[in-house]
């Protein structure tokens, strides 16, 4: 075979190669395009025009289907996203992480998390005869007392009027310090919550805060009043400087300085939001030392200290204090030991909403 034949050869059989490859797909669309296709989803009545027709599944593997699903539920999270964040273990310390942990064996879920005990009030009887007994008793100190401190009050009056000061000022001085020692075992109660089943916790709050602000007026006044006693000569200056008075220095000074704690901490319920719940607690620790120098004051100071009526007003706060803040500390360090907070709740309640208004959660 020639050269000049060899070449025809090789390009009819290029040609014929090339014309194969097209006619092959056109015959392939052709077939394809004569064959029913199946319908797309479950068989049944087209949906009406607008509306959406069903949704065909998706193949196994894919990410809608069941096994795609699990695979999902089985695969890693990134260590920032939220789905990471859900899987990843909280510390054994934290709030989520004492829900978390599994309970010991025989415990229950309320001992386990430790919730606040809640309000269920004073049955309707105990109610009545409470008020009742309050009512007996008041009636019972007015009577008796009223008629002789009016002869009293009017007989001094009429014989040495500038005396008239000086009661009021001792008056002043019990009502405030009985106030005062009433706002401290309410706070106390509330710390420990001995109150919190038969008492709203927002409601002793609010308690709680109006009777810090009933004891400093009194306090103002008892101190102002001085200025009118011509017993001795106060002036404003020795009212305001402690240790500055005529009249029993140190223990007037004292009192003087529970006077201006009893103010910062009164102030402090009005800014708890901006300084945050940890610093309005160290101001609070204040409360002690307004009430131990109240009491100095009144013991030391007051002129009717040695009656037996006044020794009583000046121990049984007193007493009743210790009391709750011993059983306030036993109680925290046996949370402590036992490896659970005093309160774990305590936290969450607080974020959830303030405590000084009556309709607050806790």
């Amino acid at each position: 075979m020639t050269d000049g034949e060899l070449i025809t050869t090789k390009g009819e059989r290029l040609a014929a190669t090339q014309s194969k490859l097209v006619e092959e797909p056109r015959a392939a669309d052709a077939t394809a395009s004569a064959t029913p296709r199946p319908p797309i989803g479950p068989a049944g009545p087209r949906p009406p025009l607008g509306q959406p027709g069903p949704r065909p599944l998706p193949p196994a593997g894919a990410p809608g289907s069941a096994a795609g699903a699990a695979g999902l539920a089985a695969r890693p999270f990134p260590a920032g996203t939220a789905a990471g964040l859900a899987a990843r273990p909280f510390p054994a310390g934290t709030a989520a992480g004492l829900a978390a942990r599994p309970l010991p064996i025989g415990a229950s879920p309320r001992s386990a998390g430790q919730r606040p005990v809640a309000y269920r009030g004073l049955p309707r009887p105990v109610r009545i005869v409470g008020w009742v007994a309050v009512a007996v008793t008041l009636g019972a100190v007015v009577g008796t007392t009223a008629p002789s401190a009016l002869m009293r009050l009017g007989a001094v009056a009429a014989l040495r009027p500038g005396l008239l000061d000086w009661y009021s000022v001792r008056a002043l001085g019990f009502l405030a310090y009985i106030v005062l020692a009433g706002s401290v075992l309410y706070g106390l109660l509330l710390s420990t919550k001995i109150l919190d089943a038969i008492a709203h916790r927002p409601v002793s709050f609010a308690l709680h805060k109006d009777l810090s602000i009933v004891g400093l007026i009194l306090i103002s006044l008892h101190g102002l009043l001085l200025l009118g006693d011509a017993s001795y000569p106060f002036s404003l200056r020795s009212i305001v400087v402690p240790f500055a008075s005529p009249y029993s220095p140190i223990a007037v000074g004292v009192g003087q300085l529970g006077f201006y704690a009893t103010a910062v901490v009164t102030a402090s319920f009005y800014v708890r939001r901006r300084i945050g719940q940890g610093a309005w607690r160290v101001i609070h620790y204040a409360t002690f030392l307004a009430f131990v120098g109240g009491t100095a004051h009144g013991i030391f100071s007051g002129s009717d200290s040695g009656t037996q009526w006044a020794f009583w007003i000046y121990l049984t706060p007193s007493a009743i204090a210790v009391f709750l803040t011993t059983y306030r500390i036993v109680i925290s360090v046996a949370a402590r030991r036992h490896g659970s907070p005093a309160d774990p709740t305590r936290s969450a309640a607080l974020l959830a909403g303030p405590l000084d208004r009556p309709g607050a959660t806790n």
